[in-house]
Order: structure tokens, then sequence, then C-alpha cells
């Protein structure tokens, strides 16, 4: 995947105040990635990819210090301005962590770890930060993520409109390579419904999670262009509702 790394840090930074109205599905996506690894109290703990601060909340009953750390300022300085002096705060990129070796015992990252470009790389560099028997527990889309988006645009033009994500084989493999041993995975189906289209679009503007592949049409997408990729979307409306499917895999590993 060819993703635009200015991008999507820049996407995250518009984000940062419209974020909380629409990450329900993040938010329960976090409370289930707790109950996924049962973690047990730690020293330290690197939430990665923290955005503006649920699932870091949540880590610090869990750890004497929680690292909270994003790639766009803005979201941490929402982060900062619920939790104060509770957390640490570190504005960096995940595929660079600025964090020396055998520093952490465990590393979360709820829905974030998608918009990294080389997954080795990442999770090898992680499990340099971990300290020996620490945990790398972290929630990512799959690729059945908004099918139904992805299926109505193809019927407009050949551009990629939606974001592809990894499938649980190739994580797996990833891990695999970076040198873990120890891989549990699970995978969730979450339906959410929406008014219309163009609230499911909103809504994935809001988050920042809207296109940030390189090579995407830099046209503006025209109204009958969007006309047809909504009238595309029908098969997937019930009443006045239309749906949206997000695959969530969540993995623990170590």
């Amino acid at each position: 995947m060819q993703l635009d790394k200015s991008k999507i840090k820049q996407s995250f930074a518009s984000a940062s105040h419209t974020y909380d109205s629409v990450a329900a599905l993040q938010r329960r996506v976090a409370n289930e990635l707790l109950d996924f690894t049962s973690p047990l109290p730690s020293s330290v703990l690197l939430d990665l990819g923290c955005g503006t601060g649920f699932l870091t909340n949540e880590l610090l009953g869990l750890a004497q210090s929680v690292i909270a750390l994003d790639i766009a300022l803005p979201m941490l300085h929402v982060t900062r301005s619920k939790l104060g002096d509770k957390a640490r705060y570190l504005c960096a990129d995940a595929e660079q962590l600025p964090l020396v070796e055998h520093s952490v015992e465990g590393i979360f990252s709820n829905l974030a770890l998608q918009w990294c470009i080389n997954l080795v790389a990442v999770f090898t560099d992680i499990k340099r930060v971990l300290k020996p028997g620490g945990k790398l527990v972290f929630s990512t889309f799959g690729p059945k993520t908004l099918e139904e988006l992805k299926a109505a645009w193809a019927n407009v033009d050949d551009y990629e409109h939606v974001n592809d994500f990894y499938s649980e084989q190739q994580l797996s493999s990833f891990l695999k390579q970076a040198g873990y041993t120890e891989i549990t995975i699970e995978t969730r189906i979450h339906l959410s419904s929406y008014d219309s289209v163009l609230a499911l679009m909103r809504e994935l503007k809001y988050i920042g999670a809207h296109n940030v592949i390189e090579g995407r049409n830099k046209n503006i997408t025209s109204k009958s262009q969007m006309r047809s990729m909504i009238a595309a979307y029908e098969p997937h409306r019930s009443g006045d509702l239309v749906y949206a499917t997000f695959e969530v895999i969540m993995i623990s590993a170590s």
C-alpha cells in the first residue's frame, strides 16, 4: 500500500477537534482490545497513536507511567487538555520511535498502525523498545473495512477512493518476520449505520481517516460522480439507514 505520510499527519491534525464527536467505534474497539488482552499492571506503557487519549486514560490505571505518542501534535494537545500531567506526551512517527531499547513493558495501539507504510520495520522497532517479555497489543482495520463504499466507487471510476488494509495472514507474516513467536489474533466485524452515504463520508473526514493514498485522484469529484456513487450504494440501505462494514483485527504478540 502506498500511503502519503504527510497527508496522514495533516488529516489527523485537522481532525483533532472533531474526532471525539464521531469516534464511537474507536472507543468501543479500545474497550474490546483491553478485554482481549487482560493486561497486567506495568511500570511503563506506551499508547502508540493515542489520538485524543481515550485508550491512554484507560491505561493509566494499569501502569505507573503511560506515554501517549501521536504523529499529530494537535491530537496530543487535546489529550493533554484532558489528562494533564497524568501521562507523558511524545509527538513522533510510529515508524521512527524516539525511545531507547527495552524501555517499556507494553505497547498498545488502537486503530493506528494501519497508517504505517512498512509494518515489518515498525514491528521490529517496537520489539527493540519492549523490555524482554514485553507485549505488543494492537487493533487495526482488515480488508473488508468499507467494502460497500469501495464497491460503490468502483462503479464510478478506476481510482482508489478507499484505503486498503492488511489481512490476518499478512499481519501474522509481518510479525513473524520481525521476530515475534507468540501471536494471538482475533477478528470481529462491526456494522455501523448512517443516515446517508454523505454522513458516512463526513464521519471519515472528521476522524481523519479519509483517503491518504499516494497517486489518488487529485481532481475534484463532480456532482454527477457523487450521485452515481450514492446510487451504487443503495443495495446497502435498509429503511432510512445505510450500513458500512468495519473489520477489526486484534492482535497480541510477544
